[in-house]
This record gives C-alpha cells, structure tokens and sequence, in this order.
C-alpha cells in the first residue's frame, strides 16, 4: 500500500514540477530549446523541445536502477510516478493537444476539451513572456466551461 501511495504522490507532484519546469525554465534560462514548440504548423517531426523528454527520463532511469538495486524499495516507485506521469504527458500533449501522432482525433470528453482550450490559450503567446496556463493535467476550471 506505501508503494502505490509513493507513486501516487509523485504522479500528482509531477504537475507542479511540470508547472515550475514550464513556467520558469522552458519559458526562462531554457527558452532556447522550447522556443520551436511556440512556433505555428512547426515542420520537422522531432523539435528541440523534446530534449525535455530526455532531461526528466534521467531521474527515472536512475530511480528505477537503484530502486531495483535496493530490492524494489522506495526508489523505484519514484521512478514509476515520474514515468507514468511522463507517458501521460505524451499521450495529453504531443497526441491529443499537438496531434504529432493521430491517434485521438476527436473528443466529447468535457476534460479533454478544456485541457486542449487551455493549452490553445498558452500557445497564443509565441514569446517566451506573458505565457499562461503552464500545468498539463490539472487547469483552471474556466477552461471547462467555455
């Protein structure tokens, strides 16, 4: 039971990571790298944000090595919350959002929906100042309604 509650509170934690890494590096001291993102109909399959996969894969990779290490201790249920909360930001951000994959093409879901307005509000802003809305899974419930 500890186990599931590790991974659990990681997976949620992941979204303020996620908001803190967003708003203030990709959008801060790593603008470089995440400037493509902002870029309308972005040509080439792969951008330079995606090194971003790669920088929060790390930490997963290493947790799960010592979590196993350790007899499948603490460590390694880290490691799972931060990748199971990175395979949903792919599936939400690059297929359903970005459709970089056309796996999802159309929704009735009410929460789907009011993540992809949500994300649509942030793209407006092709800078790296004024940005809003910088969470993936969890956004102001006006985005619900509108």
């Amino acid at each position: 039971m500890i186990s599931f509650l590790i991974f659990l509170g990681v997976f949620l934690f992941m979204e303020c990571v996620t908001w803190m890494t967003h708003k203030y590096v990709m959008h801060g001291l790593m603008w470089y790298f995440h400037a493509d993102h902002h870029q309308p109909k972005y040509a080439n399959i792969f951008e330079r944000n995606d090194i971003f996969f790669v920088i929060f894969a790390l930490p997963s990779i290493v947790l799960f090595y010592f979590g196993v290490q350790g007899g499948m201790n603490y460590l390694f249920f880290i490691g799972l919350g931060i990748t199971f909360y990175g395979m949903c930001y792919f599936i939400i951000h690059d297929v359903l959002i970005h459709q970089r994959f056309k796996w999802f093409k159309n929704t009735n879901n009410k929460y789907l929906i009011g993540l992809r307005k949500a994300h649509k509000i942030h793209h407006k802003h092709l800078g790296k100042e004024h940005g809003e809305c910088f969470g993936m899974l969890f956004v102001p419930f006006k985005y619900y309604k509108m």
